[in-house]
């Protein structure tokens, strides 16, 4: 059952608006449901844009802010695409003392990504986390789940060729 018309999306084609409908029809009524249904649909889109999150709290029964409330308020709900590949590089001291601002730079600049942002192209997504918990590989980056030590910008710029 459809909560209305299928709004349009380019990330969100027909079918996917059916796996929603079947989302949102399995968890309506149901205390708590809003985490779920945010978390499946997600795996469905990769994201969660403004419209998806309004034809969730429609069909859910809910207000629009409470459902994008709970969106922004827990990390694991992305509202931006994101990209195949995730580059995550470390900011901690060992590796920020050791280089890790100009493989930031470097990355910037060849795939035209900033921190926190997807590629035009949704090729990569470039988070700065705190730490790694990798101090004796410093700079350490992490790409999807392939750990990189003792990167240069150089090297990153020859890692990150492979990835497609």
């Amino acid at each position: 059952m459809a909560y209305k018309v299928h709004p349009q999306h380019p990330d969100i084609q027909e079918n996917d608006w059916l796996k929603i409908d079947e989302i949102i029809n399995g968890f309506r009524g149901r205390p708590g449901a809003v985490i779920p249904v945010l978390r499946e649909c997600q795996n469905v889109v990769g994201y969660l844009p403004t419209e998806l999150m309004d034809y969730i709290s429609r069909g859910l029964n809910l207000s629009s802010s409470e459902v994008f409330g709970v969106a922004s308020f827990y990390a694991l709900f992305s509202m931006q695409p994101k990209g195949r590949h995730t580059i995550k590089v470390c900011m901690g001291t060992a590796c920020y003392v050791l280089g890790i601002k100009e493989v930031i730079s470097r990355i910037r600049k060849e795939y035209r990504v900033k921190e926190g942002t997807t590629s035009d192209d949704r090729r990569f997504s470039l988070e700065a986390v705190r730490c790694l918990g990798a101090c004796g590989l410093a700079p350490v980056a992490v790409v999807d789940k392939d750990i990189y030590g003792h990167v240069t910008a150089n090297q990153m710029t020859q890692v990150l060729k492979q990835y497609e």
